[in-house]
């Protein structure tokens, strides 16, 4: 089953309590940090374009990368005549540029989709390949401590005016992998319209994140308890990495 098709449609009602400006803000102190200022920014997993419209309205000539095509569609809708956005419709582990940037990110857990150490190292060394000299990759993940202690086997719900879901969640201590079951009902008119996805993700540990960094090719640079400066805790739910091309000459 395809993952957000129906929920795309209500993607931004559920996720308002994401901190998108602050996050951006997070993010751009970071990338002045390193000298970026404007250019070209790709953010993978780009879902409905939130974060890659702040980052455009910011000055950034934004790449959004996500598999949804429904998901893109709406971030399509919602871009402004003036906005520098390129949309893609692809998968970031077989993700195709038409030349370098100055940075590439992805926010909201999206690369805790990648369900194996090898999809994420081959994202990874994609990653370090279209990244101009001295790019900067920024990224969050989700940490085993979320899925084993907060959402392992606990069910969720919510209900609101135009829409309700109900969120299941089944977490495997051997693979590791998280299976969210997503019920959503969606007012058409006078009725609802019921739509059912699953959706997984995958826990890793920081080392093997910092391993795989490494083996890409890339130069981790740090590690903080999102979106923070803070050292990682046992109790840390996200963790932001940040990391660095090294080998390209300018």
């Amino acid at each position: 089953m395809e993952a957000y098709t129906g929920f795309s449609e209500v993607y931004d009602i559920f996720m308002d309590n994401v901190p998108y400006e602050e996050w951006a803000s997070y993010i751009i102190a970071i990338l002045k940090e390193y000298g970026i200022e404007d250019g070209l920014v790709c953010e993978l997993g780009c879902g409905t374009g939130k974060m890659a419209k702040i980052l455009s309205d910011r000055g950034y000539d934004m790449i959004g990368i996500d598999s949804s095509a429904d998901m893109l569609d709406i971030a399509l809708e919602s871009r402004s005549n003036e906005g520098r956005i390129l949309y893609l419709n692809q998968d970031m582990k077989e993700m195709e540029l038409y030349g370098t940037v100055r940075s590439v990110i992805s926010v909201c857990d999206s690369m805790n989709y990648l369900l194996s150490e090898d999809e994420l190292l081959t994202t990874f060394r994609l990653v370090n390949n279209y990244l101009d000299p001295k790019g900067i990759f920024i990224f969050d993940m989700n940490t085993k401590y979320k899925y084993e202690e907060l959402l392992s086997d606990n069910v969720f719900a919510e209900n609101r005016d135009e829409t309700s879901f109900i969120w299941e969640n089944y977490y495997g201590e051997e693979d590791c992998v998280n299976e969210y079951d997503l019920t959503l009902f969606v007012k058409e008119g006078e009725l609802y319209r019921k739509y059912e996805e699953v959706h997984y993700q995958k826990a890793y540990d920081t080392d093997t994140i910092i391993e795989l960094i490494e083996r890409s090719g890339l130069k981790l640079l740090a590690v903080y308890d999102a979106y923070t400066k803070d050292a990682v805790k046992d109790d840390s739910e996200r963790v932001i990495y940040i990391a660095q091309e090294i080998h390209k000459e300018a």
